[in-house]
């Protein structure tokens, strides 16, 4: 496709397109002709992660040249490159694989999962219960249980699809998953939370679906 169509079909303008390019975080179309290249769906796919992460996700250019370069060059080792993909993503914590992380590794040994100290996630776990318990609402036994339960299964459902032969489009996919859905997810909770208070507490809605 030329540049027209590239442009029509990231929605994005020219001056932007141009500046990905001239930047590396989008590579060069196939050239045509001494000022005219043939751009592909591999351009329209990388200008859709660029703009989630950028747009949707509030990522700097700095974290989505990151993102692209370990895209663009992964590692051999598929769990390191998809734990480093995701580790750029906010909320942005300083992880440590010989940190101490009390409350996280207490919470993730409470539900038999693995702890990996140098996976970003588990201090993210750490800060978020550390706030939790001085905000006076600690997590509790029960809760945690039932989140690790629903959440598990949730994570099922996103790996099931995860693409096996190319680490590359799994990256793009992890990040894009974590960064698009996250929001989905966070939504969604809210509104079973209005769905039930709507039946406990004899509130009002004013859309009925059901």
């Amino acid at each position: 496709m030329r540049m027209s169509e590239l442009l029509k079909r990231s929605g994005m303008p020219l001056a932007t397109v141009k500046y990905y390019l001239r930047e590396g975080l989008l590579a060069p179309g196939e050239s045509v002709g001494a000022t005219m290249a043939d751009y592909g769906e591999e351009h329209v796919r990388r200008l859709a992660l660029i703009r989630a992460l950028t747009e949707v996700v509030g990522l700097p250019l700095a974290g989505v040249r990151t993102i692209v370069g370990i895209i663009d060059e992964p590692e051999a080792d598929r769990y390191s490159t998809l734990g480093r993909a995701i580790a750029v993503l906010p909320p942005a914590v300083e992880a440590d694989a010989h940190g101490d992380y009390p409350r996280a590794r207490a919470a993730l040994a409470e539900i038999g999962q693995l702890c990996d100290p140098g996976y970003a996630a588990v201090a993210q776990l750490e800060r978020a219960l550390a706030a939790a318990e001085a905000a006076g609402l600690p997590m509790g036994r029960e809760r945690l249980h039932g989140y690790a339960r629903h959440i598990m299964a949730i994570a099922e459902i996103d790996m099931a699809e995860l693409p096996e032969a190319d680490t590359s489009r799994a990256v793009e996919y992890s990040v894009l998953g974590t960064a698009l859905y996250d929001p989905i997810f966070a939504a969604m909770r809210r509104l079973a939370h209005q769905d039930l208070a709507s039946r406990m507490l004899g509130g009002s809605a004013g859309d009925q679906t059901r």
